[in-house]
């Protein structure tokens, strides 16, 4: 169970693990999320803020924590991202480990996580030198995974593959960003699907990743999917990304601080 602590400004949920660390950093309940004169503002979008704190402990180890703090709306953001996570948990599928979250009387919510030390976005993996094809088949079984498991994440982003590259180690991901995650809908499941997949191959074609390189990824994923009409599915995501990528053109025209197809 998670421990909560209630305060007149709202409630303030924390993984029982993390409740003695944020009273020590001076996170004591949700109102000091939005107060803590430590916590930095890295990226700030209409609906949001996206901050960190680094912080030490008293016995002198440091932490760094991701924090979102969102604006006032009827809708729980931060509640809908934790039901995500523990969607994923279910399914054995790793993500952004949680720390705390909540919401103030006032409508503003917040999400706090831990920092994936070690870890790095698979497209600046990829932008950086590491070929695709080292990160192609671990990539496509969680892909696999995820709907397999009756899933779909709604923002299947390069970006949102956090992988760790030790040395004579396989590649260890995480899948993060799971505001969006949803358990597939016993009808129309392929719809959503096509839109992951379109999604993640549209978020490709900025990098040095070849059209050779995209059929073998998908090809991984649907041997790993057991699919028998894979062609037909395959043309249903080509479509769909070329909508995707008109459909980014007037978005960036429109909103130009937003991250690339967010809400398709």
């Amino acid at each position: 169970m998670d421990s909560v602590v209630e305060r007149s400004t709202g409630y303030y949920k924390v993984e029982p693990e993390w409740a003695p660390t944020l009273r020590a950093i001076g996170l004591p309940d949700g109102l000091s999320v939005f107060e803590h004169p430590q916590i930095v503002v890295w990226r700030k979008i209409r609906e949001r803020e996206n901050c960190t704190l680094d912080a030490t402990l008293p016995d002198g180890r440091p932490i760094r924590l991701h924090i979102k703090r969102f604006q006032p709306s009827r809708l729980d953001h931060a509640a809908d991202e934790v039901a995500g996570i523990r969607l994923l948990q279910q399914a054995q599928i790793a993500s952004t480990p949680l720390v705390g979250w909540g919401r103030l009387q006032d409508s503003r919510g917040f999400l706090i996580t831990e920092d994936l030390a070690g870890y790095a976005p698979a497209d600046k993996l990829i932008a950086g030198g590491v070929p695709f094809d080292r990160l192609l088949e671990p990539i496509a079984d969680l892909a696999a995974r995820l709907h397999g498991s009756g899933l779909h994440h709604r923002d299947l982003y390069l970006c949102h593959f956090f992988i760790r590259m030790d040395a004579g180690r396989p590649a260890d991901l995480r899948l993060i960003d799971a505001a969006r995650v949803r358990k597939l809908p016993r009808f129309f499941s392929r719809r959503w699907i096509v839109k992951d997949l379109a999604q993640f191959r549209y978020s490709t074609q900025a990098l040095p990743i070849s059209n050779a390189e995209r059929q073998q990824w998908f090809d991984r994923y649907a041997s790993r999917q057991k699919l028998k009409r894979a062609s037909s599915l395959l043309s249903r995501v080509i479509a769909k990304t070329r909508w995707i990528e008109k459909h980014d053109r007037r978005l960036k025209a429109s909103q130009p601080e937003r991250d690339v197809s967010l809400r398709h």
